[in-house]
Order: structure tokens, then sequence, then C-alpha cells
């Protein structure tokens, strides 16, 4: 395909970021040079397994997948089992991939990217921002280097979701947003990273309804996993039935996703936050940005890890960030249906027929 945009992802590969593989593999438009690992919703060396078993279930197994800095810049590690379950990917299971995680290090792979290629490689970050902020540091001409800087994280005009002032990207790893987000602030950066953080991403949940509609568009057999919104007893209790695999991975990894909103939140349904990220890096005319100057807090007794974003432009600096303010969440929904439902249709006939 004429005109693929060539992207880096790094990610730290729980549900969410599992999702946004799954998107990126099923996209003709996006040409994926490599994915680097950072620990965040499990460790390091989990996401690693999990995004060489994603990819491998998408077909994608010619993807270099590289661990990065195991830990952040600081701060102990933190990851979060009760949101993403024991393994990073909900209820879902998967195979081990057949091949092994790169030797390189992740960092050197966004340099090398960068430096090959420069000014055409997009990086969109699912995760904690630790292995940009270790290669800015290493390599201080890398926001000009980079075509733009896309991030899942923070949250500019809403409560946080670890802390009152905190999204988990950022909470994980705030030193490294820290760097990150003032390195872009050079004037010389040919485009101003695009944040997306919970003002959006939030604005809409992936319900049972859509899941429905996934297996439909994969013409998957019926799928009751997640029948219980509705106030259903699912025929089963544990797992997916769909016939086909992508299905029954999604299904079994959202499920979890699910049951922890309804605990925590009062609805049953997933925020799919680095999907939604990850197709506004292909087409950014999905949200609706504002340019802001964005810092983040590193003293604070209470807001430690919040993205302060400068609306009534007090500081009297350049904005450093387009963050985003609202999304077409209803394209998106449609795209990732459409999108994911025809690689799992692709998918059926050659992924072995495991459990979800």
């Amino acid at each position: 395909m004429a005109d693929r945009l060539p992207l880096l992802i790094d990610c730290d590969t729980g549900i969410d970021d599992s999702l946004a593989l799954l998107y990126a593999c099923a996209s003709p438009e996006a040409e994926i040079l490599a994915v680097t690992c950072c620990s965040g919703n499990v460790e390091a060396e989990q996401v690693a397994r999990n995004t060489l078993a994603v990819l491998e279930l998408a077909g994608r197994s010619d993807i270099e997948v590289a661990i990065g800095r195991r830990t952040p810049i600081l701060r102990p590690l933190e990851i979060t089992p009760e949101t993403h379950g024991p393994h990073g990917i909900g209820h879902a299971e998967l195979p081990p991939a057949a091949r092994p995680v790169s030797e390189r290090h992740g960092v050197e792979v966004i340099l090398d990217a960068a430096r090959q290629r420069p000014g055409e490689v997009t990086l969109v970050t699912l995760g904690p921002l630790t292995n940009l902020a270790v290669a800015t540091l290493l390599e201080p001409k890398l926001p000009r280097l980079l075509r733009r800087l896309v991030l899942m994280g923070g949250t500019y005009r809403v409560a946080g979701n670890t802390t009152p002032r905190e999204e988990w990207n950022v909470h994980c790893d705030p030193e490294a947003a820290r760097i990150v987000f003032r390195a872009f602030a050079d004037p010389a950066v040919s485009q101003r990273p695009l944040a997306l953080g919970l003002d959006v991403t939030e604005q809409a949940a992936f319900t049972p309804e859509h899941m429905v509609a996934l297996a439909r568009r994969a013409g998957s057999t019926p799928d009751d996993a997640l029948a219980s919104a509705r106030g259903e007893a699912p025929t089963h209790t544990t797992r997916s039935v769909a016939s086909n695999p992508v299905i029954r991975f999604v299904a079994d990894a959202v499920r979890w996703y699910m049951e922890f909103h309804a605990k925590f939140d009062g609805f049953y349904g997933a925020y799919i936050h680095d999907a939604m990220a990850f197709a506004a890096a292909l087409d950014p005319s999905l949200v609706r940005t504002e340019a802001l100057t964005v810092d983040v807090e590193l003293a604070g007794e209470l807001t430690t890890g919040e993205t302060v974003a400068d609306w009534r432009r007090h500081v009297k600096r350049p904005p450093n960030m387009d963050v985003a303010v609202s999304v077409d969440a209803e394209t998106f929904f449609e795209r990732f249906i459409d999108r994911v439902g025809a690689l799992a249709a692709d998918r059926a006939s050659t992924v072995p027929s495991v459990r979800g």
C-alpha cells in the first residue's frame, strides 16, 4: 500500500494494549516497524510474552519485539494485576509465541529507527514513558528526528484513575513523563505530540453489544461470555466459547476489564484507551485538540504525577502538547469492529483451535 505510515509502538501490553496491537495489525495503512516493551500493567518480561503472543495470533510474527528498561527512572516498579489480571490479558490465555524476544534493547530500537528514517517515524506510546525518556536522554535530538509522538497518558480536565489527579501511565513513572513533556517543547519539533488522556478515552466504553458486533463481523458463532451484563445466565462460567480464536481472546480479555469497571465504576463495559490512541495516530481527525502547555508535577503531597495543563495560559510558554478534548467515538468503534473483525475472519482458518 502506498503512503503507509511508519510506526513504532511502545507498550506495557495489558488488555487495551493487546487490542491496540490487533487494531494495528488490521490497519493496512500502518507500517509497524517494531514494538518495544516497558513495565507498567505487568513486568516487562511478561509484557514481551504477551506482545509476542498477540502478534502471533494476528499473523504478524515478522514484527520485532524488544524489551527496554525494566524499571521506572527513579520510583519502585508498580504493576496492576487487579485491573489487567495476573498475566496482563484478563481471563484470556494464549500459547507462548514460537519466537524469542529481540536481542536488541528497546531503547536502541527506538533510536535506530528514528535515526535511519528522520522525520518519517511516528512513535505511539501506550504505557509509561520510561523507554522514551531514556532514549531522549541518550539522544536529545530525538524529538526532532521523529515525525510525531502520539501518547496515551494523563488527565487534563477530569479525575484520575489511579489517584484523584493521576492517570496510570504517568503515575508509574512521572519523572519519565516530565523528561518527555519538556523535551518535546523544543520549538524545532515538527509536530506537537498528540496526547490522549482520560478526558477522551473515558468518553467511550466498549460494551457487550460491541463485542457481539465484533463477533458477527468475524463470522464467529454467537458468544455469551458477556451475557451477564444483560442479566442473562451464560452457558459457561469462565471462558468464551466463540468459534473464532481472535474473538475468544478479545472476549476473555475484555470481560476482566468489564468486571473491574462493574465493581469499581458502576457500569459493565471497558475503556479501551490504547486502541483509541492508536486509531488517532493513524487518523488524528478522530479527535479534536487544544494546543496547551503541559508539565508533570513531581513534588506535590497529593498531586505527584498530575499532568498540569495551562488552560488559561498563565505560564506564558509556547504550547508543547496537542491535548485531545473530544473524540468521534462512534467512528472509532465502527473502525475497530470492522478492522479487527476482518482480521479475525482472515485468521480463522490459520490459527490453531486453542482456548482463548
